[in-house]
């Protein structure tokens, strides 16, 4: 359809750490385009920490029909507002494109604050083949499906794209076109030896619930055959050296068939792999485990988020806090797993006493695989939580989400009881708590333990929102 003439460049913009991951979603983008002739290029600024001045004179170099970027919503105000600036100012005829969970659900706002040419709507393996062919034969963009624009001022959305249903049909990511020694190797999963190389694979879109603070755009779970995944399993050994690898679908364990299912053809594959994934509580069982174990888990991540079932009701977890303690106890009494023990704070029907219980639960619980702390929720533009704040008089829309929002480990909207100045007060209690309990069952160094807490108690004071998040100080294996 394409030819290498047709020239596509995806923008990774910095996240500001080291511990990067391959963004999957832009791969996946770039490998339906490169499936269709065109030619196609990354630009690494989370990896090479190139700056916007540098992007500039690549951009002015360089000549494309589409350039590309995706962003979550935490990044926006931060990063992307400037970058998207310098790209408006060099990409001379090329659409600017703006995709991933951050933009999609609030399409208008983004394309008016950002003056991005286009705004691609959830799924876009097929939108960006579409467009791509519209700016090439100067056809309508009206007729392009799964977008958004302003046409002379005027907000325009096409409709959804037609879901890709068998996703064996998208082309593998195209992994070619990313530095790769550095994505494999810049973070380690859970007993990663330092000769091994790890890697994200996503085996399914979706998940079987939508619980209040998750903004997925599209219902329910669709899935990769088996053989599928084994083949892009194999291909990553075989060419990268991976044999770690984080599957990072939404939930990776929901069908104890499937999961039998992946057992075999591991086996028949000859792969020895480890691997993280998701689960949900109320799935989890003894048999479940052990597949996971001999499969080569060695880390299980789990969203608890609550030990109070009114809180679990509220953010429609459709689950039990007594389910979140069978499926602890049953990883725990297994062992060999690691748990990622995830809970949020400030959600309806949040107090003093959910956040305690959370952290009594972390204690009792903690396999010391992973430093936990507990953040409040954030009611991301696309969350149900989101609109059911604004419906509620405590935010006002987009324009008043990233006035507000400062970083995750802080508090957005205060959805208790409880004056915000305790809010922090208790945090801080509990998070300073939660890190000296890890570092002395870890051996850890006690004066790193009091630098984490340091940065907590600046963040929570206003001192600075650069904070990256507990787990990014964790040394790495």
């Amino acid at each position: 359809m394409f030819s290498k003439k047709n020239k596509i460049l995806f923008i990774i913009h910095d996240v500001y750490q080291e511990d990067n991951q391959l963004p999957l979603g832009s791969a996946y983008l770039a490998a339906a385009l490169n499936q269709n002739g065109a030619s196609i290029e990354a630009y690494c600024m989370d990896v090479f920490h190139y700056t916007n001045k540098e992007l500039a004179k690549h951009l002015e170099e360089n000549e494309y029909d589409l350039i590309g970027l995706g962003f979550l919503a935490a990044r926006f105000n931060e990063t992307v507002v400037d970058l998207c600036k310098t790209v408006n100012a060099h990409k001379k005829t090329a659409w600017f494109i703006l995709g991933g969970q951050g933009p999609s659900p609030i399409p208008e706002y983004i394309l008016r604050t950002t003056g991005a040419d286009i705004v691609a709507i959830g799924e876009a393996e097929n939108t960006i083949v579409d467009l791509l062919n519209c700016k090439i034969n100067n056809g309508d963009l009206s007729q392009v499906k799964g977008i958004a624009y302003l046409n002379n001022g005027e907000f325009q959305y096409t409709g959804q794209n037609k879901l890709i249903i068998k996703l064996d049909e998208i082309p593998f990511p195209l992994w070619e076109i990313f530095p790769m020694h550095k994505y494999t190797s810049c973070f380690n999963l859970f007993n990663q030896l330092p000769e091994e190389k790890s890697f994200l694979i996503a085996t399914s879109r979706g998940c079987t619930n939508r619980c209040n603070f998750c903004y997925r755009m599209e219902k329910g779970i669709r899935l990769r055959s088996i053989d599928n995944i084994i083949a892009e399993i194999k291909i990553l050994f075989s060419r990268y050296g991976v044999n770690c690898h984080a599957f990072i679908d939404d939930l990776f364990v929901f069908s104890k068939q499937r999961l039998r299912e992946f057992e075999q053809a591991l086996a028949q594959s000859g792969l020895k792999i480890k691997f993280n994934c998701n689960a949900r509580v109320d799935i989890i069982d003894k048999e479940m485990v052990e597949i996971l174990k001999r499969c080569g888990c060695q880390f299980i991540n789990f969203g608890f988020e609550s030990s109070s079932n009114e809180v679990l009701k509220l953010m429609h977890k459709n689950a039990t806090a007594e389910q979140n303690i069978r499926a602890l106890e049953l990883v725990k009494a297994d062992g060999g797993i690691g748990m990622g023990l995830n809970f949020l704070w400030n959600n309806l029907g949040d107090n003093e006493a959910t956040l305690r219980k959370n952290v009594e639960l972390i204690k009792k619980y903690n396999t010391y695989y992973q430093l936990r702390t507990i953040r409040p929720v954030t009611p991301y533009p696309g969350s149900d939580l989101y609109y059911q704040l604004i419906k509620m008089g405590k935010l006002k829309g987009p324009d008043d989400f990233f006035k507000k929002f400062k970083n995750s480990d802080l508090m957005l909207v205060n959805l208790m009881d409880i004056p915000d100045h305790k809010v922090y007060e208790l945090l801080l209690e509990v998070n300073s708590d939660l890190i000296l309990d890890h570092y002395s069952h870890t051996d850890g160094d006690r004066e790193e333990a009091k630098r984490l807490i340091q940065q907590f108690s600046d963040l929570y004071a206003g001192k600075t929102v650069k904070f990256r998040g507990a787990r990014h100080y964790v040394k790495k294996n």
